[in-house]
Order: C-alpha cells, then structure tokens, then sequence
C-alpha cells in the first residue's frame, strides 16, 4: 500500500523528476561519448591524429563527472525537501521510518537507473553520430572506432551507478534523521528580511575586493601561472557568492523603494516576493552564476582555440606555399588557385652548406611577418624585407670556427629565410646557410635546386591541394635523407595548419559539449530552488485571486519576478567570462574570436529554462480555475 502511495506521488511529481532526469541523461551521454573517444587504445594507437587529443576528452570526463557529483546531490536534495511533507504524513498515519526510508532508496535508485538507460542510449548515438561527424571534419579513419564500446558502457555505468548508490544512502539516511513534525512543517517557513549593517557593508567590500584579485590572477596568469590561475579560481569563487549575500537584497530593496517602478501594475507585489525570497536565493544564485562561467567559458574556450588556429598559422607563415624543387603537378594545381604573388629562388647544396643565390633574393624580396604570439594586432601587415646585402657572401646557422669573418645575414633576410624557404629540418641535416653573390654561386660545385613561395587570397579554399603538394614534399625529403615518408615532418603553412586544427577541433569539440552538460545543470539547479518555494507562494497568488486581482496580471508578475532571479547570475556570469577569456591572451592571438556563438547558445538554452520554470511555477501557484 505504501508503495502504491509512493508510485502515485511520483506520478503527480513527474514534472519536476523530468526536470532531473534531462540533466542527468545530459550529463551521462556527453560522458559516455567521451569515454569512447578516451578509452579505445586500439583505434587510438593506430591513428596517431585522434590519439593527440585523446587527452583532450580524459580532461573533459574528468570535468564533467566532477560537476556531476554536485548536481546530483544538490537536485536529489531539492526532490527530497519537496516531498518532506509528504512523507512525514505517512509518518504519522503509522508508517515506519525505516520502511519510507527504505522506499525512498528504492525511488531515488530507480531514478538514477532510467537516467542511466536512457543516457546510454542517447550516448551511443551522440558517440555515432557526433562522435563520427568528428572525425569525418579531422578527416580521419573511422575504422576500428566503434559507438558502442563495452569498456566506455563499464565506466560510465560503474561511476555513476556508485554515485546514484551514494545518493540513495544519504537521502535515506536524512530522511531517518528528521522527525514526523520537523517534515509536516518543511513547508512552513518563514522568510526574514535580513537588515542592512556595517556587516553587510563589509562583506560587500571583501567580495569585490576578492572579485577584483579573481580577475587580476586571470589577467597576469602569463606570469603568476599555476599559482595565478588557484589564486584566481578560490577569489573568483568566493567573491561570487560574498557579492550575492550582500548586494543583490540591497538591490532588491531598491527596486521596492523606487516609487515610479513599484507602483506600476503588480510590480509592489512582484517586488515584495523577491525581497522576501532573495536572502533564500543567494547561494543558489552563486553557483549558477559560477556555472554560468564555467558552461560558457568552456565553449568560448573551446570555440576560441579553434578559431585561433587561422591567426596562429598566419603569424608563422606569410606564403601560402612552399614547395623545393616543385613538379608539373605542383604547377597545375598553382593554376587553379588565384595566386597573389609567386617567386622562385635557386639555391645549390653541399656537403657543407646551402647556398642561395643573392641576385634572386634581391631581384625579388620576400614578404615577413610584423606579428609574434606575443605582440598580435589585426592591423600589422606583412613587409617587404628591404634590408641591402652589399658584401659578397653571407652566413647563418653556422659554428663559430665556420663562420670565421663572414658577416652574419641581416635580421629581416634570416627571418625570411628561415619561414619561407626551410620547410623542413631533415632536409637541411644541420648545414649552414648561405647568400652569395652570382660569381660565388657558379663557382660552388654542388647540386642546384630551387625553391617556389606563393601567397593566394584564401589557403582555406585550397587545403585538399596543398596537402597533396606537401605529400608530395615529404616524398622528396624522404628520397634525399633516406627515412620513411610518414616520418617526414614540413613546417609548410598546411602542414602547421593541419596539426593545430586537429587538437583545437578536438578542445572545440569537448568545449561545446561540456558547456551545454554545465549549463543544463546549472538551468536545472536554479529551476529546483524555485520549484520548491512555489507551494508557499500559492496562498499568496490565491489570495490576490480572490480579491479580483486579474490572472493575466498575476501571470505578468510572475514573468516579471523569475525574469529578475535568472538575470542576476546570468550577468555576472556572463562577466566572468568576459573578464576570464583574457587568460587566454598569452596562448592565444584573439581570445575573444566570435565569443558571441557561445553567449547565443547559453542565451537560448537560458530562456528555455525559463520559460519552463515560469509554465511549472504558474501551473502550482495559479492552478487552472473550474
């Protein structure tokens, strides 16, 4: 009979079980699908592509299981307190604690193992779908790769079956704890209105005083490194919620204390709800701003590294091709590209050196970056090295007993030479480097070849040609030093481009999808915190009802006041990232490239959240009249 109850509560408790169950499906198949990518030695070791980044989704599992642990203790608390009453009055029609305990275990558990069904599910089609359409973008092999991988299903089942186990105890064991009359009054609360003192003026102080430490760590992390970025995270943290406790009542007050705005339609009303609500809101408010933070600084993170790579590329390199002793088939794919500028430099090799011809180099100067990791600015364009090369012979890359009285090549043309000409550093096999004058050159009675720079309008278009060339490079360098081709490492433009993408598109990858796991919890969170006061409030709504206020006002008062309590976090989170993305401006050119796809992506889940949360709470406090 109990457990007829039981089942019957839960049925009418759907709403906010579902509330729970997305979040936690969310956060199992987003786990799952990064297992299988962490996981599979045998696909891994044999791609050496996707096992450079196999690192990038054990540090995403480990995120996300560490989030996982708070969201599943905090949301199963708020389940709990809204059935205290409930329970506690089967208590007192003669059921034994222990029996309800044991049933609660049973219902939490049951919970945790639909989620499980359902995330797994869910998980090996992301990890087919999505998981595939990754690897198709990085154009690697999907063979061995398998969406359902049994030891990926192990670990996501064993950890957090473990933690649904852990979860089920420790509900039971608080519900042992409370007594029938402390559980038939769990809605009987009161809310206080905290006053204003010197207190709360210096917890203000101290929150933005470590907010402002927070963001100076972030900002010097460059500097201060791991110590920075503790530092940084703690002070971040905690002034988050200091910020909370003490200025958003003081806001609040203000609003109510604005005449114009709070005689306006309901707006006392709706006012006078979030001042009575707020001081209980406040640590909830922290953490989803502190989530906010992290669920967008992970795709804006993610997105920026991968947006990144065009501009690092850029920096190293100014032509788009590079090609030694080039073939007809390198010349006709150059055909169908709109090239910019193209030169050839005749060079002859020793057993000593390379020597470039410096009539060529003069006769057509090459293009140099003006930018450095360091020192990055849209605005520095390339610029032709103009330096003049007037003696007869120069040197570079040379020992000191070489290099005896030769000059050593001037700053911009050793620049030139070492990112435009030398695409790789087993073809060069340690020799120096040399200019000599046309005289020198004839005299040298070494092999001659030469070297082809190109610049096009977008490399971009062209990456399937220009990996053929550099296959075809890599051959050349394989025939003349005598090793594989596979193990032939170019510095071209695509070769540097190809590389990063695949790590960055791996950090993307993880980024996006961590975000969205983080800021479904956090939704959810803030959702549970509001769900369970709404049956105090009902009363209230009634009571308005009754005296003929209109429900379409009621209705806009309750858009109104939750409008209000997802703002607040939502801005200041929004503010750590901003603020935060900066930490990344010593490894990245533009940490800010297009951080408005991650800021559109948490504003529309964001709103949907909302907008449940306002159709849940309306459907308690404003019930569908007869």
């Amino acid at each position: 009979m109990l457990l007829k109850l039981s089942m019957s509560s839960m049925r009418k408790m759907m709403k906010d079980y579902l509330v729970l169950l997305v979040g936690l499906v969310i956060s199992i198949s987003i786990f799952y699908m990064f297992q299988t990518l962490a996981l599979n030695s045998d696909y891994t070791k044999n791609n050496s592509m996707i096992s450079s980044i196999q690192i990038v989704f054990n540090v995403g599992a480990f995120l996300l299981a560490f989030i996982t642990i708070f969201y599943i203790f905090y949301a199963n608390s708020f389940l709990l307190s809204l059935r205290r009453k409930e329970l506690g009055m089967y208590m007192v029609l003669g059921a034994k604690k222990g029996k309800i305990s044991q049933i609660l275990f049973l219902e939490t558990l049951t919970m945790g193992i639909v989620s499980l069904v359902i995330g797994s599910l869910v998980g090996i089609a992301l990890a087919s779908g999505i998981g595939v359409l990754l690897m198709n973008l990085l154009e690697i092999s999907t063979e061995g790769y398998y969406a359902f991988y049994l030891p990926a299903m192990l670990m996501t089942w064993g950890f957090f079956l473990v933690l649904f186990l852990i979860t089920s105890t420790i509900n039971a064991i608080r519900l042992a704890r409370a007594t029938e009359l402390a559980l038939i009054r769990a809605e009987q609360q009161n809310d206080t209105i905290k006053s204003k003192g010197i207190g709360a003026i210096l917890v203000a102080i101290l929150g933005v005083i470590l907010l402002a430490l927070g963001y100076t760590c972030l900002h010097m992390l460059m500097y201060l490194q791991a110590l920075g970025f503790i530092v940084g995270a703690i002070s971040c943290t905690i002034g988050t919620y200091l910020i909370f406790i003490s200025l958003l009542p003081v806001l609040v007050q203000a609003l109510k204390k604005n005449k114009k705005l709070n005689d306006s339609k309901l707006n006392a009303f709706t006012f006078a709800q979030l001042r009575f609500r707020v001081n209980n809101l406040t640590k909830i408010l922290g953490t989803v701003a502190m989530l906010i933070g992290l669920g967008v600084g992970a795709m804006a993170g993610g997105l920026a590294f991968q947006q990144n790579v065009n501009l690092f590329t850029t920096v190293f390199h100014v032509y788009d091709v590079n090609l030694h002793d080039p073939v007809e088939t390198d010349y006709q794919a150059l055909k169908k590209m709109n090239v910019l500028e193209q030169n050839t430099y005749r060079y002859k090799v020793d057993d000593k050196s390379f020597y470039y011809l410096k009539e060529d180099l003069l006769a057509n100067p090459m293009l140099i970056s003006t930018n450095s990791i360091q020192n990055y600015s849209a605005e520095n364009k390339p610029k032709r090295v103009t330096e003049p090369l007037p003696k007869d012979v120069y040197i570079m890359n040379a020992t000191k007993e070489e290099r005896g009285n030769i000059d050593s090549v001037p700053e911009d043309w050793e620049k030139a030479l070492s990112t435009n000409l030398a695409n790789n550093y087993q073809l060069m096999q340690g020799k120096s480097v040399r200019i000599v004058d046309q005289v020198a050159y004839e005299g040298i009675t070494g092999s001659e070849h030469k070297v082809l720079v190109a610049q096009v309008d977008d490399y971009l278009k062209y990456t399937q040609d220009l990996k053929e060339m550099d296959e075809r490079q890599k051959q050349l360098v394989a025939s003349i030093v005598n090793v594989k081709a596979e193990d032939v490492y170019t510095s071209s433009k695509y070769n540097t481009y190809a590389g990063m993408y695949i790590f960055t598109s791996g950090t993307m990858f993880m980024g996006f999808f961590l975000g969205i796991a983080f800021l479904a919890m956090m939704a959810s969170c803030l959702m549970f915190k509001i769900l369970s006061g709404a049956a105090r409030d009902k009363d209230r709504y009634s009571m308005l009802r009754k005296i003929g206020v209109r429900q379409s006002l009621l209705v806009g008062s309750i858009y109104k006041e939750l409008f209000m309590v997802f703002i607040f976090p939502a801005i200041i989170g929004l503010m750590h990232v901003l603020i935060g993305m900066e930490m990344f401006s010593f490894i990245l050119l533009d940490p800010y490239l297009n951080i408005w796809i991650p800021t559109l992506i948490f504003v529309v889940i964001y709103a949907i959240y909302y907008y449940i949360t306002v159709q849940l709470y309306r459907g308690i406090v404003l019930p569908k009249e007869a």
